[in-house]
């Protein structure tokens, strides 16, 4: 389950428009904005690490805000203990991942600031719609089974809605400030389709033949040697321009050559058979390949047409282009946004040396 406490705001903008890894709110109710499954667990900040000082010192001061050090460690702590589990976390990382949250904080802080600045306000019935979504999209769970949940994690109903409260305002802060300022024209997505055409474009499909000889695993050596030199046989005909399909009836013994004439079909890279795949790769259509060993025989291939992949219609992915240039275009005007709120802003970090 996602973690339901109040997420740094840069956490949250990069889950939205990033596709980061950071934990994402539980309930959105902007309807341009798909949420995540939403889940319930609310994870208590952990207490300090034995031996640990009690730091109430400023670690930053954003506009009237005070960001103190002991909420920069406990916030790092849950970041410290995933980037732990995935491998050896040295000080210098930890260091570096405090900074990192501390950073947050400060975007967080200012995000908060502009909610209060523009009168943000998200009304109740908002807040019971996305509590309701939740429980929904939680197996339909009742209002006590929430309530324990959150209890669980030492949460009181009245917390969580303030949590979501936040969030909400923060996203409806965000859809101002940055999808309102973003648009995609269809001639900016043709321009796209026509220089990534090879994007657009399905693969090449090669249409082939075989003939199959069986050798049996437990077979002696002149079995053995008895197939290779049927093989071979066969190979020389087929190269000396005898019928393809008459040789695969009369001699391969796949059973359906019989009546498809070894027929394989189309298929594009990565669905034939590896062994037939990479000696029919280099022909040209019309060409016999060389004889192909498999644990379960001998083969003889033949690349009937290379099918060229042909271009999808500008229409049929007009939409998906659209998409991508918008999550572009997002990505760059809430970088330019969180630079403005910095700039605008009267930021002091204090030195935080042996501390963070």
């Amino acid at each position: 389950m996602s973690y339901l406490r109040l997420l740094p705001i840069l956490l949250l903008m990069a889950t939205l428009f990033l596709s980061s890894c950071a934990s994402k709110p539980d309930v959105i109710s902007d309807p341009e904005i798909k949420p995540p499954p939403p889940i319930l667990t609310v994870p208590k900040l952990p207490p300090l690490p034995p031996g640990a000082k009690q730091v109430n010192g400023v670690a930053a001061i954003v506009n009237d805000d005070i960001i103190t050090f002991r909420e920069v460690l406990r916030e790092s702590l849950p970041v410290i203990q995933d980037a732990e589990k995935k491998g050896l976390v040295d000080d210098k990382a930890r260091h570096d991942l405090r900074v990192m949250v501390l950073d947050r904080l400060i975007d967080k802080h200012l995000t908060e600031q502009k909610v209060k600045e523009l009168g943000i306000k998200i009304g109740d019935d908002e807040i019971r719609q996305a509590i309701d979504d939740v429980k929904r999209q939680n197996n339909n769970m009742s209002q006590s089974q929430l309530e324990a949940a959150l209890k669980l994690q030492g949460f009181s109903f009245t917390q969580y809605e303030a949590q979501i409260r936040e969030q909400l305002e923060r996203l409806r802060l965000v859809s101002m400030e940055v999808r309102s300022k973003v648009y995609v024209g269809d001639k900016e997505a043709e321009e796209y389709y026509q220089s990534h055409l090879n994007k657009y474009t399905e693969e090449e499909q090669l249409k082939a033949r075989h003939i199959f000889i069986k050798t049996d695993e437990k077979a002696s050596a002149d079995q053995i040697q008895k197939a290779m030199n049927k093989a071979l046989q066969v190979l020389f005909e087929a190269r000396q321009g005898k019928d393809f399909v008459a040789l695969a009836k009369e001699y391969s013994e796949d059973p359906a050559a019989k009546t498809d004439g070894g027929d394989l079909g189309t298929f594009k890279r990565g669905e034939m058979l590896a062994d037939l795949e990479k000696a029919l790769l280099p022909l040209k259509s019309g060409e016999i390949g060389e004889l192909v060993i498999t644990p379960s025989g001998l083969h003889i291939v033949k690349l009937e047409e290379r099918l060229p992949g042909k271009a999808k219609s500008f229409d049929l992915v007009k939409a998906e282009i659209k998409e991508l240039l918008y999550r572009q275009k997002q990505d760059e005007r809430f970088t330019s946004w969180m630079k403005e709120l910095r700039t605008k802003a009267s930021i002091v970090v204090k030195d935080g040396s042996g501390i963070i």
